[in-house]
This record gives structure tokens, C-alpha cells and sequence, in this order.
């Protein structure tokens, strides 16, 4: 009934190649198909060998999806006929391990095969430029439009034997290399000494072997669970949430780990159950290791975060003398604006984090990891760590919510919410109004509501965040009662 109820809300869209803010995802077999991919493994080769860097081989990996490794080596095959070298990572891989890969082997281009958490339905491709970030909007919608002007008689295709004979594609099975530079970056020895006992939960995702190698190699006490291959993800969301990680947080509390680590399809996006077993919210994450970069390891520098993410984190920021920076949504925002400002975090509530000196890209591997450093350093629990957090800055709450919409729906919200700036009257004074990103209110007491359409799926999202739950929910019902959304 999962996959049913699926498909009635992720209505068909054009099977045509589209790249929102987490890459292109699209329903496998629908618009996710062999020829389409192959469609943009070939404007890909078209636009290296325009820019004349065929020289530096493409990195590609693949997620635990239904097809995945399928999708890379066919996309491989069609850069190798172009005579582009791949280097593939074979076997299936975090998406920063990727990234990282991309930077280390001071590649131009490379590619991941991955829907992140979208449902089982779906897979995907996101697009890696210099250095390992995630490509931007220029380099995303001429390569979009190239793909679809492509025709099936247009990409070049070679044999896999001919062209691994003739070494246009290289693979890698090891993640020694982005393991150790990990554990170079943390304080190992602290951890060691702590001998925290730790559960995680790749939610039938790639991020085990990392995970559970790197906190084995520091010594901690390691039990996983959803480890397996599972391309339906268990009948769940491979994305980490509170309604997700039930399984996580009673296997925390009844083995009496230090915490539970869940991480997304990919593993560039994490959740954290502390000891209490209580799930503890992207947001809170990164209030905690912004303070702790800060505090204990004595750095400084401003934080970045999306609009749709706690203000607690401009709280931190200014009781440090620090800056928060607020950028729309989509990761490519945060990390452009951390290189900027030389910023120390930047994340988004959504569960994707990235600290200065890794990657300029989300990676739950690593953050999840600065997480066991901070609770092995500070000697205390994680729920007591997070509350010194709150008796030091006071407490929000967010709420986050969704609706699914008709097309044409769709149209009458932009037209009245975009177009006509027609909003609710709110209860709270109104402080001002912005449309970087959506709309977004922000009220004088510190509250704010976000409204806007999700770049990776047919959702309207709304979320609010107040002083009280209360305080944010009643936020949202003004919303949702003024534009008739349930």
C-alpha cells in the first residue's frame, strides 16, 4: 500500500531531465531511465571536452538504490567513449566520500548516482564541480538542457571490457583515503579515552562502513542496525526524523549508548538520538557544534544557515561577537556563503552540515563524528550538554509541515502568495517580510514562518519557529487556515 499511496502523491511529472536544489531525481522507469541518464553522462562529455579539461578523469559513485550501480557503470561507459577517463567508486558509497574524492583527486567533474532520501521510487543524479562541491544552478540548467536536446543516436557509446582494456575506467573499492582524513581531523585520542558505546542506523544506507570504521578505530563500542541492502529502505523514508528512528532510540536505551547516529540514503544528512533516547533536531546539532567549535576548540568565524533553520544559532553567534548568515535553500547557498565569509558552520535544518577545512558540501559521516568528539571531550551526556545549550540561550521550538497540492493549485499559491504578497493577519507584530526564498515573516518577538514550494519534491513546505510549540503550531494554523491548505 506504501509504494500505491506513493505514487498518488508524487503525481507523474515530465519525463524530462530536471535538476532542482538536490540534483535531478525522477521516478525510476518513469523519467529516471537508462537512455536519460546516459542523455546526461554525454552533455556532461560534451562540456568537459568544450571546456578542454578531458584530461582529469570524472569521478563517479553510486548509493544503495535500486539500479544504482547499473546507472554508474552505464554512465561511465558513455564518458569513456567520449575518451574522458572515470575513475568509479565501485561499491556503494557516502555522497561526501564522493565529493571528497572529487578534491582530492583535483577532478573538474563527477557524479553520484542517488535520490538521498526521496522514496524508493526514485533515484537520481547530482553533479560534483572542482574541489567537490555541488554544481551550481550556471553549470546545472545548460547541462540539463543540452541532456534533453540530445537524441538516443547522439551518445556515444563504448563496450565496458574495450574500455576498461584500454584504461579509460578505473575503480576504487577502498574509503581508506576519506576515512583517515576524517580521523585526522578529530581528536581520536579523547575519544579512545571516553569508550562511549554508540548505535547507528545507515537506514539500509551507505554510511555504515564509514561510520562503524572510524568510531571502531577510535575505540568505540559499535552496534548497527538496518545495515543491509534494502532498495525499498524498509518500507520507510531513508530519511532521518523523528518518525523514523523509533527503532534507533530503543535500541540507545536499552543498550544504554552514549548516543544513536542515523544517517540518509547517502549519508550526507544525519539524526542524533541522545542518551534519554530523545530524537534531537538537525537544528539543535548545529547550535551544538557551533558552540562547541567556538568554546572548546577555540575557533572563530560566523555561521551560515538557511532561512528554514533555527534562529538559536544568531543567539550563539552574538553572544561570540560572531555573524549568522542566512542563505535560501539548497546547499550550494550555504557553502558559497561560508567560502565568502570564511564562516566555521553552515547547515540547514534539514539535517545537512559541513564544517571549514572538510568539504564544501553536507557530510553526516563527518559531523557525526565531531558529535563523539564533543560528548568524549566535554565527559558529560549529550541531553545534559544540550541543556547548559538552552539554560545559556534560551529555547525555540520548530515546526515543520508539508501539503501536497494540484498543478493548478500550485499556480493560484504562487499568484497569491508571490505575486500579490497577500498574507494572513497575524497575531504577532510583523517585523518585515522577505522573498529571497519563498516567503518568509519575521515577527518582532524573534518568531518566523517560512512558506515555500520544496525544490526536490510536489510539496508546499510551511514551518514556523517561536519561543513555545504552542506559540509556532498556532503560527502555523493562521497559515494553513488563510491559504485553506489541508
Amino acid at each position: 500500500s506504501m509504494m500505491t499511496e506513493e505514487l498518488k502523491t508524487y503525481t507523474a511529472q515530465e519525463p524530462q531531465i530536471h535538476f532542482g536544489t538536490g540534483g535531478w531525481r525522477a521516478i525510476i522507469s518513469e523519467g529516471f531511465t537508462q537512455l536519460n541518464v546516459q542523455r546526461v553522462a554525454q552533455a556532461l562529455a560534451a562540456r568537459i571536452i568544450s571546456q578542454g579539461v578531458a584530461d582529469k578523469p570524472v569521478v563517479i559513485g553510486y548509493d544503495q538504490r535500486f539500479l544504482s550501480p547499473e546507472f554508474a557503470w552505464w554512465s561511465a561507459q558513455v564518458l569513456a567513449a567520449n575518451g574522458i577517463h572515470v575513475h568509479l567508486i565501485d561499491r556503494p558509497a557516502p555522497t561526501p566520500m564522493i565529493m571528497w574524492t572529487v578534491k582530492d583527486l583535483g577532478c573538474a567533474y563527477g557524479m553520484a548516482i542517488t535520490a538521498s532520501h526521496n522514496p524508493a521510487i526514485y533515484n537520481g543524479i547530482k553533479v560534483f564541480t572542482a574541489g567537490g562541491r555541488d554544481a551550481e544552478v550556471e553549470i546545472t540548467t545548460p547541462l540539463q538542457d543540452a541532456a534533453n536536446a540530445l537524441g538516443a543516436g547522439d551518445i556515444k557509446l563504448i563496450e565496458l571490457s574495450e574500455a576498461q582494456a584500454a584504461g579509460l575506467i578505473s575503480t576504487q573499492t577502498s574509503m581508506n583515503w576519506y576515512i583517515d582524513s576524517i580521523l585526522d581531523s578529530v581528536d581520536v585520542e579523547a575519544i579512545r579515552h571516553a569508550h562511549l558505546k554508540i548505535v547507528l542506523d545507515p537506514m539500509f544506507g551507505v554510511s555504515r562502513t564509514c561510520l562503524q570504521t572510524i568510531l571502531m578505530t577510535a575505540r568505540c563500542d559499535v552496534e548497527t542496525i538496518h545495515e543491509r541492502r534494502d532498495t525499498l529502505f524498509g518500507g520507510r523514508l531513508p530519511s532521518p526524523s523523528s518518525k523514523t528512528l523509533h527503532a534507533l532510540a530503543n535500541e540507545v536505551l536499552e543498550r544504554g549508548a552514549a548516543m544513536g547516529i542515523a544517517t540518509d540514503g547517502d549519508a550526507d544528512r544525519l539524526g542524533v538520538i541522545d542518551n534519554t533516547g530523545k530524537f534531537l533536531h538537525p537544528n539543535e546539532i548545529l547550535v551544538l557544534l557551533y558552540e562547541y567549535l567556538l568554546e572548546e576548540k577555540g575557533w572563530h568565524g560566523p555561521v551560515v544557515r538557511n532561512l528554514a533553520t533555527t534562529h538559536l544559532l544568531d543567539r550563539v553567534a552574538r553572544a561570540h561577537g560572531e555573524q549568522c548568515y542566512e542563505v535560501p535553500v539548497g546547499f550550494k547557498w550555504v557553502s558559497s556563503k561560508m567560502a565568502e565569509h570564511d564562516a566555521i558552520i553552515g547547515g540547514e535544518s534539514s539535517g545537512g552540515l559541513t564544517v571549514k577545512g572538510h568539504i564544501a558540501g553536507k557530510d553526516g559521516v563527518y559531523a557525526g563524528t565531531l558529535l563523539v568528539e564533543m560528548v568524549a571531550k566535554k565527559g558529560k551526556h549529550l541531553s545534559e550538554i544540550y541543556a547548559d545549550i538552552v539554560a545559556k540561550y534560551g529555547q525555540l521550538e520548530m515546526i515543520e509541515t508539508d501539503y501536497g497540492f494540484t498543478m493548478e493549485r500550485k499556480a493560484q499559491l504562487l499568484e497569491q502568495i508571490y505575486e500579490r504578497h497577500d498574507l494572513p493577519e497575524f497575531a504577532q507584530a510583523v517585523d518585515h517580510v522577505s522573498y529571497l526564498d519563498g516567503c518568509k515573516v519575521y515577527f518582532a518577538d524573534d518568531s518566523w514562518v517560512v512558506i515555500r514550494f520544496s525544490g526536490t519534491e510536489p510539496l508546499l513546505r510551511v514551518f514556523a519557529e517561536s519561543a513555545t510549540y504552542e506559540q509556532a503550531q498556532g503560527i502555523i494554523e493562521q497559515v494553513v487556515a488563510y491559504y485553506q491548505l489541508a
